[in-house]
């Protein structure tokens, strides 16, 4: 039997099992409309089911289900646990009827829930036409310029002093840089003193959620 969590943070179990990957609190508000902050964070990190880390200057939480959250979301989803706890909105109730077909689903297949909303592999890639950079390509750019300019583990990159150095279009720069962040491996913020920010600043911004982000990290290079 799996340990009983609270409305809010089982919502949080779910969202980060769909999503498969690290997750910010602000993509958590622009998805389901809440954060992973405080007692509920604290727990579920307690319990082993979520890593949480800060970053970013503000020091916001990033958020990722542990193998031991894989396993307590598989064992809720499982046939034969207890119904959802009481109070549960006739649509929550509706859900667990969902995922208990899910779990069927799972158990026919013997696939784990991984298999479906882990990241996905690779695309082998189409090769670019003529005058047009590969993904695989600009990738490796960002990377090597982030190297050249930041200053310590994991600090934090100016827009307006990456994009000189990728030598393509802002376009195409713009979509590597979201596929990446969505995949979790760039962080993108906002520049906390919106004073400071300069002309360039703004035209080298990437928007993402209708917010304009000046700012770049990559933990692993």
């Amino acid at each position: 039997m799996t340990d009983r969590l609270g409305h809010k943070q089982t919502a949080a179990m779910f969202t980060l099992m769909v999503l498969g990957r690290e997750v910010s609190n602000q993509e958590l508000q622009e998805v389901v409309g809440f954060t992973l902050t405080g007692k509920d964070r604290t727990n579920l990190n307690k319990l082993g089911y979520v890593e949480s880390e800060p970053t970013g200057p503000r020091k916001s939480f990033v958020h990722q289900l542990s193998d031991s959250g894989w396993a307590w979301c598989e064992e809720e989803l499982a046939v034969g646990n207890p119904p959802p706890p009481r109070g549960q909105s006739t649509l929550a109730s509706a859900m667990y009827v969902l995922l208990g077909g899910l779990n069927d689903y799972l158990v026919r297949e013997n696939k784990r829930l991984f298999h479906v909303f882990g990241p996905a592999e690779a695309q082998p890639e189409a090769a670019p036409t003529a005058g047009e950079t590969s993904a695989g390509d600009l990738e490796e750019r960002i990377r090597v310029a982030y190297r050249e300019l930041v200053k310590e583990p994991r600090g934090w990159v100016g827009l307006v002093d990456l994009r000189p150095k990728l030598g393509a279009p802002a376009a195409e720069v713009d979509a590597v840089l979201k596929k990446l962040s969505s995949a979790g491996k760039v962080h993108l913020v906002p520049e906390d003193n919106r004073k400071a920010l300069t002309a360039a600043d703004h035209e080298a911004a990437i928007r993402i959620g209708g917010e304009d982000n000046h700012l770049l990290s990559i933990e692993a290079l």
